[in-house]
């Protein structure tokens, strides 16, 4: 459950993650690390002075947790829709 207090795109991000079809992957380690990095994230959109070193490492750990297509490109996983037949689309990544 996301933190009240966070900024939007932090709670957006956050329930986003639930939705995706490798979150049937993470651990319970991915899913403090993803709750560590929205933290941040929201401290980071809440600050009044930005560091771009900061943003660069908040969406680079991101990447570890392969949230953006182009994260799961680079590591050759492609998620498809499930279809009336399938169970899920979690399940079709991983029988490809």
């Amino acid at each position: 459950m996301p933190d009240r207090d966070w900024h939007p795109i932090a709670k957006r991000l956050w329930g986003s993650l639930k939705q995706r079809g490798q979150a049937d992957f993470y651990q319970q380690s991915d899913w403090a690390l993803a709750y560590s990095l929205c933290e941040d994230l929201s401290f980071y959109k809440k600050s009044g002075k930005r560091s771009g070193q900061m943003l660069q490492t908040i969406y680079s750990a991101f990447g570890r947790l392969l949230v953006a297509e182009g994260d799961r490109r680079r590591v050759r996983i492609k998620l498809h829709e499930p279809t009336s037949q399938e169970q899920s689309a979690a399940v079709l990544a991983i029988a490809d």
